[in-house]
């Protein structure tokens, strides 16, 4: 590389923003990142962007093969060639597909790095690899939003709900519910418009058991809320709504079917129980009053956006959290329009598909993500398909991101061989008999294109030269194709590929004018308002359901006979919850949110953003006088599944009854199991919603003083 380059790109972790990046490159180093430097929005990185020189250049990159040489978790491994490892990997590939069927080889491609080319799902290399490999076992559950996906999809039939920002100053009422998008984006533009917004006299209001970073910048009034009754005030705003006539009768009548039999539940004629503010109040802890004059503002002051993160959906029954917003939004005429909002949806925009590296179809039997450590404890035996004898992991840092973290050990002493791609040796790949790393996203040559939408792709240019020997997933992929003899696998150069990806991608730019704009924004028009046609024109362009209309009755979930996925959204008790009998033995509910140096579990070993971390306990304040904690003291935190000790942050910002500390943090366990680390998962529970949402955020806990050893 010639001296003083500059190169640019986007971060290829699992934010889903993509801001960009602007890389300062000096004999083959990269010396600097910056980041957009206009104006207005713009597409400004976050700290986590700008820190991934840092990334890339940690003293704890791996940059060899390693291979494990002391028992599984023990961190004990030696350097071992690519030769080898490729070879003792293809060797038992082969050997396990022909002795136990593809359906033993278990590959579990995540979202740890994105781009159209190098992703590390199944778009990526590893998707077409282990397909053109025959078959296998794979996961299935969105871990962030498989509730708001299933929501979305029975109650539009469309999984892109997302307005473009600039929709928010257009909105008179802004509800922030679980939402906190200056820790987690949603898109680089998002908080300049809800500030704005603010500007022009917006109302805000935040609904979550935190007072979180957003509400308290935007200065909104805090509703504190118990994990997981959400679904009760939603259900009883809607009660208000209808028995004081407050709903739009001409939106309800013309874009929606089942509003009667909603309110028929609504209102106590199925089960002689009104869904009233009174009845939410004993459920969620906010008062009756206070439920009423949010409904009332919520119907009266259209435009308005009810916003949801999707936190509030990752608890037991999280669909119906998702659905029963998504009703209200319909009960207030709130979809289709400027400054309305597609609550309940997955906040991705229509911008076309993405279509990666082609595979052709092959058997793959998918378990969901809170069965993985049953499935490779039983098996067969536990009525699996088959037994997991190969555990192949690329862009997932399984152990520490799934529930029960103990359990998670034990299960993964069970697979014969566990292969793991990497940067960094996690929590997971300590359990790995082969550790391959991998090259970071300036390594090499993609796209990308925000997953939360956004009318806008940027080119992924490769501004640094690849350290020690680390290949990217795709190479590593291809050289195990060969010794398989898999042919066809990969005869196109990075390039060639992405040129090709574009020209079948509608809503993507051209590579060529990629490489020469770096950052293409699509056009807009007007602000991109979700389901304008649909709203606007109803007999031309119907919603995808089976109705054509928004479905508050959802005739696809009544097919599927389950009565705990109601066909109308319903309040479920949820497990671990302020209901549960476990409360008497664990009294807290705990609540895990997003860290805003973290991207999930990534970046927890960067110095840098480590500094900025928040990975205290916090606890109330009069929960703690109760406790005898001071502010600072460790505490233990623990259940029937695990325990950790952790400093206590003592603060007004959470309701009582409820502490929260912030996922993704690495497990650390002491010569006793107990957790130093701040792993939040080794408390929760691994059993899924009926649905298929992930329910970390239902998990009950108790909080003492630790004792001086």
């Amino acid at each position: 590389m010639d001296n003083d380059q500059s190169f640019f790109s986007t971060c290829g972790l699992d934010c889903g923003s993509s801001c960009l990046l602007k890389v300062k490159v000096k004999e083959g180093i990269v010396r600097q990142i910056t980041t957009d430097d206009q104006p207005g929005p713009g597409l400004k990185a976050c700290p986590r962007g700008l820190a991934q020189r840092n990334v890339l250049y940690a003293q704890d990159r791996l940059q060899t093969p390693l291979k494990r040489v002391g028992e599984r978790g023990s961190g004990r491994f030696e350097p071992v060639s690519w030769e080898e490892a490729l070879d003792h990997i293809a060797r038992e590939l082969q050997s396990v597909k022909d002795q136990y069927g593809p359906q033993s080889v278990f590959w579990l491609g995540h979202s740890g790095s994105s781009g159209l080319l190098h992703s590390t799902g199944r778009t990526g290399p590893g998707g077409r690899f282990f397909s053109i490999f025959g078959g296998h076992t794979a996961h299935w559950g969105n871990t962030s939003a498989e509730a708001a996906i299933f929501s979305s999809l029975m109650t539009f039939g469309s999984p892109y709900t997302k307005n473009s920002r600039d929709n928010f100053l257009y909105s008179k009422l802004i509800i922030l519910w679980g939402w906190n998008p200056l820790v987690t984006r949603f898109g680089p533009d998002t908080i300049h418009y809800l500030v704005e917004a603010k500007k022009k006299g917006t109302r805000f209001f935040c609904v979550d058991p935190r007072l979180n970073q957003t509400a308290k910048l935007l200065d909104a009034q805090w509703i504190p809320i118990k994990p997981a009754t959400d679904t009760a005030m939603l259900l009883a705003m809607a009660q208000v709504m209808i028995d004081e006539d407050l709903y739009d009768h001409e939106f309800v009548e013309r874009h929606t079917v089942g509003f009667e039999s909603f309110e028929e539940y609504i209102m106590g004629g199925e089960d002689n129980v009104p869904k009233t503010p009174a009845w939410a109040e004993k459920r969620t802890g906010v008062p009756a009053d206070t439920i009423i004059r949010l409904a009332r503002d919520y119907a009266r002051q259209k435009p308005a956006a009810l916003c949801t993160g999707w936190a509030a959906g990752r608890t037991a029954y999280g669909e119906q959290f998702h659905r029963a917003v998504s009703v209200l939004a319909a009960l207030t005429g709130n979809i289709g329009i400027p400054g309305g909002f597609v609550s309940g949806g997955t906040d991705s925009m229509a911008m076309g598909s993405l279509r990666g590296l082609p595979r052709p179809k092959s058997p793959v039997t998918r378990v969901h993500v809170c069965d993985l450590y049953d499935l490779f404890m039983k098996g067969r035996s536990g009525g699996f398909p088959g037994d997991i004898k190969v555990l192949y992991i690329t862009g997932c840092n399984l152990l520490n991101q799934w529930p029960n973290v103990n359990k998670g050990k034990e299960a993964l002493r069970r697979p014969d061989l566990i292969v793991v791609h990497d940067l960094f040796m996690t929590p997971t790949a300590r359990y790995a008999d082969l550790v391959l790393p991998v090259t970071h996203f300036l390594e090499r040559e993609d796209l990308g294109q925000p997953w939360t939408g956004g009318p806008y792709n940027l080119i992924m240019e490769k501004a640094a030269v690849p350290l020690g020997q680390v290949k990217s997933d795709l190479e590593i992929f291809s050289e195990l194709a060969s010794r398989m003899g898999i042919s066809g696998f990969n005869e196109k150069t990075e390039t060639e590929w992405l040129q090709d990806f574009t020209a079948l991608s509608p809503g993507f730019a051209g590579y060529d004018r990629l490489k020469k704009e770096k950052v293409h924004h699509h056009t807009l028009e007007k602000p991109w308002v979700a389901f304008r046609e649909e709203i606007e024109d109803p007999a031309g362009h119907p919603f995808k359901t089976p109705s054509g209309r928004i479905e508050i009755y959802s005739q696809k979930i009544a097919e599927m006979k389950n009565p705990l996925i109601p066909p109308l959204p319903k309040f479920i008790a949820p497990w671990e919850g302020p209901l549960d009998p476990l409360t008497k033995d664990y009294p807290f509910q705990l609540v895990s949110p997003h860290s805003r140096a973290r991207v999930n579990s990534s970046l927890d070993n960067i110095a840098r953003l480590k500094s900025l971390a928040d990975d205290e306990l916090w606890l109330n304040s009069e929960d703690a006088a109760q406790l005898g904690v001071k502010p600072g003291e460790e505490v233990r935190v623990f259940n029937g599944r695990g325990e950790m000790i952790r400093r206590v942050k003592v603060t007004d910002r959470i309701m009582t009854g409820v502490v929260s500390l912030d996922a993704g943090a690495w497990y650390h366990p002491d010569e006793q199991g107990v957790d130093q680390g701040g792993c939040v998962n080794v408390l929760t529970l691994d059993k899924k919603s009926p649905a298929g949402a992930f329910p970390c955020n239902s998990c009950l806990v108790q909080v003492s003083v630790r004792k001086e050893k």
